[in-house]
Formats: C-alpha cells, structure tokens, sequence
C-alpha cells in the first residue's frame, strides 16, 4: 500500500510502500512516549525504506536517544528518529541495524489505515503511571518486545482473514 504522509505545518510530506500499513502495535516505552506519544504510547507502521521519497528534507531532524539501563553505561541508540524542525512533528524512525526497514508513525500519515483488529501493547514495563492501557478484551500485551515481529503479526493475520 502506497502511504502519503506530512508533518502538521506540512514543510515535510513523504511517501513510502508499506506491506504492513495496519497501525495495530502500541509502544509505551519512555522514548516513544516522550517523542511522539501523546496519548502514553506511539504507534508506528513498517515500509520499504527503499521506497522513501522525501519532499522538503531541508526541515528534517533527527534524534537518537540515550539509552539507559541499571548497571550499563548509556550509549546512543542507533534508531533514528526523523521529525519537521518546524513544527516538531514525529515523522518516522530508522535503525541502521535494519536498513530495508523505516518505520513511519502512524500519527503523520495521511492515506487512510485499515483498522486493526486488534492492538498489541508492548513495553509495558516503562510505561508511565498515569496511563490507562485501553484496547479491546484479549489484546496481547507485553512488558518487554512480543515474541514476534511486525511481519509475523501481519502473517497471521492475513491467513485468519483467508479462514
């Protein structure tokens, strides 16, 4: 599926080719959340990076957050995160770890989305007090990463909707 994509002042506009455009993955973990979740979680799509074409890259920045763990020394995560300088609109975020992959946020995309039928909510474990995880009764959820990715997720549900 062709995604159409812009931040709110709208000096970045993107399109990428998505296999996966179901926005059914909740991140609750802090640098989602702080980066592009207003709600106490982010939710991003998989695409093509590929595919990535890029209208007023002049207005682009990215971040790359420092990542913390009891007893490890901070390092810089590899993920980048691309926003509008502009108007601070999360965008999407890609890791050089996997590069054929980009990961538009769900929020900045334009081309309407399938509705999921369900959400997995993932990264519990620093999710922040004040947020209620909602979602429909049976939703997976998951303190840590789920035990399957993005493809996968999309795998079995496209062979339910073939039963």
């Amino acid at each position: 599926m062709q995604l159409e994509g812009s931040c709110h002042c709208g000096s970045v506009r993107f399109s990428v080719e998505s296999s996966s455009p179901v926005p059914f993955m909740r991140c609750y973990c802090s640098i989602c959340r702080k980066t592009a979740g207003g709600g106490g979680y982010a939710i991003n799509l998989g695409a093509d990076a590929g595919t990535l074409q890029v209208r007023g890259k002049r207005h682009l920045r990215k971040y790359q957050a420092v990542l913390r763990e009891e007893g490890q020394p901070d390092r810089q995560s590899s993920g980048q995160r691309h926003f509008c300088g502009r108007c601070g609109s999360a965008l999407w975020l890609w890791d050089p770890q996997w590069p054929e992959l980009v990961h538009p946020h769900a929020s900045a995309i334009d081309t309407p989305l399938p509705v999921p039928p369900e959400n997995a909510h993932i990264l519990l474990d620093s999710k922040a007090n004040w947020v209620a995880v909602e979602g429909k009764r049976g939703d997976p959820r998951f303190d840590r990463y789920p035990d399957f990715s993005l493809a996968e997720w999309h795998e079995r549900h496209a062979a339910r909707k073939k039963n």
